[in-house]
């Protein structure tokens, strides 16, 4: 079903949303990364507050170390704002690190690593360090099991809303969480979810373009990340110009602007997280090194037994996870008409996941693809755990 356009600008239809959400709902909190999108939204939301009479704004930011400087100076003046009431989490949380195997995840603000921290732990009102703060949080705990937890504490047991800025058209996975067949809504608004706790996320600018993303900010004079200054100076298109933990699978592409845009804090980054240089290097090229594209067979191989060498340079650990994943999949395909593997299958096949070979086996293994989405994999809820305990057992 194609879009269906209202008679209404999206900046009038995101402040109808927003003071639909603070007339219905006992507690309101803003999640703020520091990107375009959420700085957007947090000064949206307060424009509202204003009206609504709800200040102080709740502001969650949840601060994963690996930022840029400019970040983490925006992140401060939206959360030293006298009408914001900040939750500025500061806590060792498990990230992934897609750019080595030897280190498949790392911990930020760790506090053993603290001589090799990449900034200076915040020391603002607002910033939570204490790890006892909250009763159920647990050193290493995964970003996706933190947020609704902290959400549910947040609610208190009364009416509670989340307010997100991702949009739609930034990213397929952003798409899929907003147009969803199957997720439950808050009074059938197509812009929100509803939790398994019965936390509401509501995303009042999901059809903003990135255009009027800067629109917003330029006719509001709001204040914004000044890294994206620089991104413009670079070269970088407005699409382009995205902000996040810069060691996952998606986000390792984007390595190469900390080296240019802030080299003092690239320096921080390579000393900090191993394979974060051999990323910067090799994460665009075509071939072998990390899988990309066209990769090539080495000469005395075939694609299975490539794939056998190439689980046995790796730590027992993650060549066990591998091994895993693998087994289900031949299981999987052998059930659905392949009792062998082949070495090969069409290119074309292989690349929409839609035939089993080892050739494709080898690809996710060279793409250090942790989670193993080139063999229509995701991570699961018992993986995560699992991740959790391992973090645990590392650290002590």
């Amino acid at each position: 079903m194609g879009k269906q356009y209202l008679d209404i600008d999206v900046f009038t239809a995101a402040v109808q949303r927003i003071e639909a959400i603070f007339d219905s709902f006992e507690r309101v909190y803003v999640s703020f990364s520091g990107g375009k999108d959420s700085g957007c939204l947090v000064q949206l939301a307060l424009e509202v507050a204003r009206k609504k009479k709800r200040l102080p704004l709740d502001v969650l930011h949840i601060d994963l170390e690996a930022w840029y400087t400019h970040t983490a100076d925006f992140v401060a003046r939206i959360m030293m704002n006298p009408e914001v009431r900040p939750h500025w989490i500061c806590l060792p949380l498990h990230l992934r690190n897609s750019v080595s195997q030897a280190q498949p995840h790392w911990l930020c603000w760790e506090p053993e690593a603290r001589h090799a921290w990449i900034r200076e732990m915040p020391s603002y009102a607002g910033v939570i360090n204490d790890e006892k703060f909250f009763p159920w949080f647990r050193r290493g705990m995964e970003f996706e099991e933190f947020v609704p937890l902290f959400g549910r504490q947040f609610s208190h047991g009364k009416s509670c809303a989340c307010l997100v800025g991702i949009r739609s058209d930034e990213s397929l996975n952003r798409f899929r969480t907003i147009k969803s067949w199957t997720k439950q809504r808050w009074n059938k608004q197509g812009w929100t979810t509803v939790s398994g706790s019965g936390l509401v996320n509501a995303y009042p600018i999901y059809d903003w373009k990135a255009e009027d993303i800067w629109t917003a900010h330029g006719r509001m004079r709001w204040d914004y990340n000044r890294i994206y200054d620089l991104m413009h100076m670079a070269g970088l298109s407005l699409p382009q110009m995205r902000l996040c933990q810069p060691f996952g699978d998606d986000q390792r592409k984007s390595l190469w602007l900390f080296k240019i845009l802030e080299p003092e804090t690239w320096a921080r980054l390579v000393g900090r997280v191993q394979g974060a240089n051999f990323g910067n290097r090799h994460v665009a090229k075509s071939g072998n090194v990390l899988g990309n594209y066209h990769i090539t067979l080495p000469c005395g191989h075939t694609w299975q037994s490539y794939c056998d060498f190439l689980l046995s340079t790796m730590p027992e650990s993650t060549a066990e996870h591998y091994r895993g994943k693998i087994r289900i999949f031949i299981r999987w395909w052998r059930k659905r008409g392949f009792p062998v593997i082949p070495e090969e299958a069409e290119p074309r096949l292989e690349t929409a996941r839609k035939a089993p070979s080892w050739r494709r086996i080898c690809k996710v293994l060279l793409k250090n693809d942790y989670w193993c989405k080139g063999l229509s994999f995701s991570q699961t809820k018992s993986e995560m755990e699992k991740q959790l305990s391992w973090a645990l057992r590392f650290l002590n």
